[in-house]
């Protein structure tokens, strides 16, 4: 008999869309049946059936309930119709519903089968604001470098504005045609579009991930984009801290000079170099200057080796990183951005 005392308690929300059958797409609720014994004996408790977390349908319209739940005896995860037949099921052994692959689609279900979304968090209320730190720096600095490690070895997100904005073009979103408009005149894509996607991406991932951890790379570059933060996330927000990646500029030219030998960027070469560094210290460095009067930004001396660089990156963020994440070995990966072994020889360096 399943120990219910030991269970945590269900506070996931599975919605569910896309399928043949209507009435099966919607919001799940964790289940509130009482403790009940299933058809292959288990007893199971609030939240759960079969020892697994179960869920309602979050309008209490199925005459089954749980309506998505695990069945022992089929070694399955399973949705149902509101008539309570099953509608769509997936073979499997997975704690959670997946979210990564296909579900087949049983005998009383109709194609195609639904796409399934786990929420760490309850869709109809506010999304819990995100922790941001901003990371700025001259080209060169190594922002990318350590954001990429404090995302692989700390648990935090590393997000980039061009890399959101290159995504929204792929995959067609709403403001795609804007974004290709001004990247075709070769104008810098609104404030506005860029911050709101900033914004959509950390509520996505707080909601289906459960981290609101997260490291903007290159943000805010300029007090307009600061202004445009304010404008998106409202005047009373209160300001992120500044993570100020500072590195003398005849190190950052050694730097991108011997970047340029393997990485294929067409900006990697001296003139470049120093128009976006000069812009930088135009556009941006006004903006950290105001972080520094309000106490919110730290200085990082990435001239050091990337190691110290790193374990001041860590003791930074120390008090937001899960103890999990920190007490991990590093992985092949960050051992290789940190110089302690050498680059396979196959691979480019970033």
């Amino acid at each position: 008999m399943l120990e219910t005392n030991k269970l945590k308690p269900n506070t996931f929300f599975v919605e569910v869309s896309g399928s043949g059958l209507s009435e099966v797409d919607g919001l799940f609720v964790p289940s509130t049946s009482p403790p009940a014994k299933s058809e292959s004996g288990t007893v199971s408790s609030l939240g759960y059936w079969n020892g697994k977390m179960a869920w309602d349908r979050a309008d209490g319209k199925s005459d089954r309930s749980p309506s998505l739940s695990y069945s022992n005896s089929y070694k399955s995860w399973r949705i149902c119709r509101l008539d309570g037949h099953l509608a769509y099921d997936i073979t499997c052994e997975d704690e959670m519903p997946p979210t990564d692959r296909e579900w087949h689609v049983y005998k009383k279900g109709v194609a195609p089968a639904p796409k399934v979304v786990l929420h760490h968090y309850d869709p109809r209320q506010p999304c819990p604001q995100p922790n941001v730190v901003f990371v700025i720096g001259g080209p060169g600095s190594g922002k990318g470098t350590m954001c990429e490690l404090a995302e692989s070895q700390l648990g935090w997100t590393h997000l980039s504005t061009g890399d959101l904005c290159r995504a929204e073009l792929q995959a067609g979103g709403p403001t795609a045609a804007t974004i290709e408009e001004f990247i075709t005149a070769g104008k810098l894509v609104p404030n506005e579009i860029v911050v709101t996607l900033l914004k959509n991406t950390m509520e996505t991932v707080t909601r289906t991930t459960g981290k609101n951890n997260f490291l903007l790379d290159g943000f805010p570059r300029s007090l307009n984009n600061l202004e445009a933060w304010y404008e998106i996330f409202g005047r009373e927000t209160e300001l992120p801290k500044m993570l100020y990646f500072e590195c003398p500029y005849a190190v950052l030219e050694k730097r991108i000079l011997g970047r340029a030998k393997y990485s294929g960027r067409s900006d990697d070469n001296v003139e470049s170099m120093k128009l976006r560094f000069d812009t930088f210290k135009a556009e941006t460095l006004p903006t950290v200057e105001l972080f520094k009067s309000q106490n919110k930004c730290v200085e990082v001396d990435t001239s050091q080796d990337r190691q110290a660089v790193y374990a001041l990156l860590g003791s930074n963020l120390a008090e937001f990183t899960d103890g999990k994440f920190a007490a991990k070995p590093l992985s092949e990966r960050a051992e290789i951005l940190l110089g302690l072994r050498p680059y396979p020889k196959k691979e480019k360096k970033e």
